[in-house]
């Protein structure tokens, strides 16, 4: 029996070391998977919502092939409940299994839709910590890539997923920044059908704040990302470089969700702010309605930070390759992101 005096002793020592543990977890360092290889072997997987055609994932194996990879298929990828493929235990179970797999060098989904942050429960992240390796997707796979930084400090990335169009200017990002190590700059591309104007028309910048911002990549789907503020899942967003995109949303849910970040104090803590493409982006009123500029604006230009509107990010027909939790400098004035070291090792 512990008498009063050694109570208080004990329940003091045991206070004065839960904040060490917290900053000792918060201060991991990161993890950077190995870089791909010709040959390297690729988990399929099927994280979110199911598949119901044979010839998307046939199309998917073939874009790895194509790539130089060999895919291999997780056991539950043609599963279905439902809109999902399989049960959020049997889903976690292959992302598990793959991050065990030392043949396995990453871990490709074949589409995003809606599941993923219904699995990071079931994921086991220790495993993970112990075996770094590439992990890509977007759009729903927010929630995926975004969880496994948060709870591991690994990066990973933001980037295409198997249906994506792999297109010649996709893939060659693909491949700079994880078969060649490089620190790529990510500026938006001049569409062809500008070459002859005396004005850019497409992939235009737009500045909100001007200037210079240095910080950790943290960022994907507005409303994936919103769907896990206030979890275990949500990087610490400190001093981070927010970058958002969504689609076919009326104007009025994006305001919404950014509503819920402001309010949730996720825009107080940034150094610096990108917001991509946002198609299908509509307003829904019978009285007018706010722009999506003159949200964005709204929300953004009181922080002070620099900030930039209409980087090639999103549901576009070239998806680039982000790493999330790296650090990097954005210019706003230019709309340029820059790596300031290589994603992997």
């Amino acid at each position: 029996m512990l008498n009063r005096r050694q109570f208080l002793q004990l329940a003091a020592t045991t206070s004065a070391l839960v904040p060490v543990k917290i900053a000792q977890a918060r201060s991991r360092s990161l993890l950077k998977p190995a870089r791909l290889k010709p040959g390297a072997m690729v988990g399929i997987i099927s994280p979110a919502s199911a598949t119901f055609v044979k010839e998307e994932l046939d199309i998917v194996l073939d874009a790895v092939r194509g790539l130089g990879l060999v895919p291999k298929l997780g056991s539950h990828v043609r599963d279905r409940y439902g809109y999902l493929a399989g049960t959020d235990r049997d889903r976690a179970a292959d992302i598990n299994q793959f991050f065990q797999d030392p043949q396995v060098a990453a871990l490709l989904p074949i589409r995003g839709g809606w599941g993923c942050s219904r699995i990071l429960p079931y994921l086991d992240y220790e495993v993970i910590r112990q075996n770094p390796k590439i992990i890509i997707g977007f759009s729903d796979i927010t929630a995926l890539i975004l969880g496994i930084n948060a709870r591991t400090q690994l990066v990973t990335f933001h980037g295409p997923h198997g249906l994506t169009s792999w297109r010649k200017s996709q893939t060659e990002d693909f491949r700079r920044v994880l078969f060649a190590g490089e620190t790529v700059t990510i500026a938006n591309p001049k569409d062809g059908d500008d070459s002859d104007r005396l004005m850019q028309v497409k992939n235009r910048i737009q500045t909100i704040t001007p200037g210079i911002a240095k910080g950790k990549l943290i960022g994907g789907n507005l409303s994936v990302l919103s769907g896990i503020v206030g979890s275990p899942y949500l990087p610490n967003m400190a001093g981070a470089i927010l970058f958002l995109e969504d689609t076919g949303e009326n104007i009025y849910r994006l305001d919404r969700l950014m509503t819920h970040l402001k309010i949730a104090g996720v825009f107080d803590k940034l150094a610096g702010f990108i917001f991509g493409q946002c198609p299908g982006c509509t307003p829904d009123a019978d009285y007018g309605s706010l722009t999506l500029e003159e949200v964005v604006w709204g929300h953004i230009q009181p922080l002070k930070i620099p900030a930039y509107y209409g980087a090639a990010i999103g549901h576009v027909e070239n998806i680039v390759t982000l790493p999330i939790g790296l650090d990097v400098e954005i210019d706003a004035n230019a709309g340029i992101i820059r790596m300031l070291e290589a994603a992997v090792v």
